[in-house]
């Protein structure tokens, strides 16, 4: 099957995401209907990871199958090795890992060429391996653990660039992910623009509204504000 190509993402677009935490970016996809884009197990690997922005490169791993998942796999054309070098510069690696916790998708090689080609992060629902090696190549991963098996005890790799579920959530190749201490949340590519532009100014009407509170105020009526609080908020934003 062929593999979707990579859309670029704008560079404003990125540099203005990172910006906004992904409580913001529920919240505000919320509001549009969409809950379930907040993907189940993705953890930051190390505690000081910072905000990561970019495309979603999908892989999906289905259960493994004694015939297929085997050693002599890794280096066949469909492979995770395969898969990496079709990776451009920062995408977000989205690995579908079925929620498996006792077989590492991915080592300290695997990350360490991940990093080489400018892979923004790693993000799955499994695990990986080589705990230290991977540390030290310095790629940002979110994931739930680690496990010392080989994917193949646990999976099979099928594919890249198709649609997959990590966490629970459906991703499509070009959506767009923000990973930051919370995990992972995916921004579908249609709503992209308008998401980015609600998203700012959430997050500078909850920077009013800190204000208000560390200057006493209570909270009804200014979260969410009232209709007197909004013509607060909006007289300073005027101002501002």
């Amino acid at each position: 099957m062929p593999q979707t190509p990579v859309i670029p993402l704008n560079p404003e677009v990125i540099e203005t995401l990172k910006r906004i935490t992904t409580a913001t970016l529920t919240t505000v996809l919320l509001k549009k209907g969409l809950r379930n884009v907040w993907m189940r197990g993705t953890r930051p690997l190390r505690p000081d990871q910072p905000r990561q922005v970019g495309r979603a490169f999908t892989l999906r791993f289905v259960p493994a199958r004694e015939d297929l998942a085997t050693p002599a796999s890794w280096g066949a054309p469909i492979s995770t090795r395969a898969a990496i070098e079709a990776m451009p510069e920062g995408v977000v690696a989205v690995v579908g890992a079925l929620g498996v916790t006792d077989a590492g998708i991915f080592g300290d090689i695997l990350c360490a060429r991940m990093q080489k080609r400018g892979v923004a992060a790693l993000v799955t629902d499994g695990v990986v391996r080589d705990l230290s090696g991977v540390l030290d190549t310095g790629l940002p991963v979110w994931c739930q653990g680690t496990a010392a098996p080989a994917s193949v005890a646990g999976l099979t790799f099928v594919n890249w660039q198709e649609p997959v579920g990590c966490g629970g959530v459906a991703v499509f190749p070009n959506d767009v992910v923000v990973v930051d201490t919370d995990g992972a949340v995916l921004i579908p590519a249609a709503l992209v623009d308008e998401v980015v532009e609600a998203a700012v100014e959430h997050e500078r009407l909850e920077e009013w509204i800190m204000q208000q509170v560390s200057q006493g105020s209570p909270l009804p009526g200014l979260y969410p504000p009232n209709e007197e609080n909004r013509a607060r908020y909006d007289a300073w934003r005027r101002g501002a």
